[in-house]
């Protein structure tokens, strides 16, 4: 498989994010970010989150973290798969225009209204492929809007459930994403996304609720198996391509409407070396 080595392209942005309403503790809702929010909030510091949201992981590292950051994000509100599509309306909101989203591979901003399953409209694509755990579409995994997002159905189907990695061909239709037979690379601004949303999953989803252990590995071909890879590149693409504002924006509103639990990757990217 041909690699290409990316350059750093942007510093670590300074992330804030939102602090809800949790089990016995209030606090204000979050700092709005350059992108508009569906919701006003007022401002929540990231020091505030981690006085309350996250004081358990403080100070750990490898697998006391992984454990601690489990116990945490574990604590959510599911929604049904019907009810994803007007969660993704909001998360995905096109900051420049309320009326559409954005899809994930493309970058392209496409009416809220324009969502099924015909060719030119955009549908649900995981991140973290069904297939890989067998989760499919019932509450649980397969419902998560952390790693749920709005796609092109055409360059959905493309990726499939392949694995992620460096390499491949041009898809047709979204530039700067390539792909050959078993790995798919997303385009350079969402790079990081893509990783901190599989590295999430992993976190979350442990074996201990009746879905399978998700965990990332360092290969592709991984098929069936609860596993993706590679490991080592999303590493590098969530340094490459650390938190915006879009996906700041994305995490606090699943946290203050949605699931009230967040991404930690996206408030800590250091934590990924932490743990991996």
């Amino acid at each position: 498989m041909s690699r290409r080595h990316l350059p750093y392209r942007r510093p670590l942005l300074a992330t804030f994010a939102a602090f809800a309403v949790l089990a016995g503790i209030g606090a204000a809702a979050p700092a709005t970010p350059t992108a508009p929010r569906t919701t006003p909030a007022a401002a929540t510091p990231l020091a505030t989150l981690d006085d309350t949201y996250y004081q358990d992981a403080l100070g750990k590292t490898g697998t006391q973290l992984k454990s601690a950051l489990h116990s945490i994000i574990s604590v959510q509100t599911k929604i049904s798969y019907s009810q994803v599509w007007d969660a993704l309306k909001d998360t995905d909101q096109d900051p420049a225009n309320p009326s559409n989203v954005i899809l994930l591979y493309t970058g392209r901003s496409e009416p809220k209204s324009d969502n099924g399953g015909a060719v030119g409209q955009w549908n649900r694509e995981h991140v973290w492929a069904k297939s890989h755990g067998d989760f499919g579409t019932g509450t649980g995994p397969g419902t998560d809007i952390h790693h749920l997002r709005p796609e092109d159905v055409t360059v959905n189907s493309i990726r499939g459930n392949k694995d992620f990695d460096n390499g491949g061909t041009a898809v047709s239709g979204a530039a700067g994403n390539y792909t050959d037979s078993d790995s798919f690379e997303p385009r350079d601004a969402v790079k990081g996304d893509v990783a901190r949303m599989i590295l999430y999953m992993a976190v979350r989803y442990e074996g201990d609720d009746a879905f399978a252990d998700l965990e990332p590995n360092d290969r592709v071909n991984n098929g069936s198996a609860p596993n993706i890879g590679r490991l080592s590149v999303l590493k590098q693409w969530s340094q490459e391509d650390p938190p915006d504002s879009f996906e700041e924006r994305r995490n606090d509103v699943i946290f203050d409407q949605y699931q009230h639990n967040r991404n930690p990757f996206i408030d800590h990217p250091e934590w990924v070396e932490a743990i991996w």
